[in-house]
């Protein structure tokens, strides 16, 4: 089991960038691929992004691609969003995600996840 504390949100302008991190607890943060979604006010939560275990492969919604980079870094048990180019549409409670699996594989689903943060909220004002 895994549990996962999200920080680094906040208020910031259009155009200005954040930087979101998940810190997982226990000892084998690698053996899980791990995930970001989001959830605008009236919407249903989204994918954002996905790592593979050990951070080989990226995974990307369309809306963020190009602006977000996704990371991790296993020896410290931390997931790590990096937002740039901020829109308002990026408004909402971001999560992070964890799987525990075996294999070096992406998961964009939320159904694919077992374990979940209590999210941090971004705002972004136009």
């Amino acid at each position: 089991q895994v549990q996962l504390v999200e920080s680094g949100g906040g208020l910031v302008q259009a155009g200005g960038s954040l930087r979101l991190s998940c810190a997982a607890s226990g000892r084998t943060f690698s053996s899980y691929g791990m995930g970001w979604f989001r959830q605008a006010p009236g919407k249903e939560r989204e994918f954002v992004a996905a790592i593979s275990r050990i951070g080989g492969s990226t995974y990307y919604a369309g809306s963020v691609k190009g602006r977000s980079t996704i990371s991790r870094d296993n020896a410290k048990n931390t997931l790590l969003l990096q937002m740039n180019s901020l829109k308002s549409e990026d408004t909402a409670v971001y999560y992070c995600a964890a799987r525990p699996t075996s294999y070096s594989a992406l998961y964009y689903r939320e159904a694919d996840y077992d374990y979940w943060g209590q999210g941090t909220q971004v705002t972004v004002s136009s």
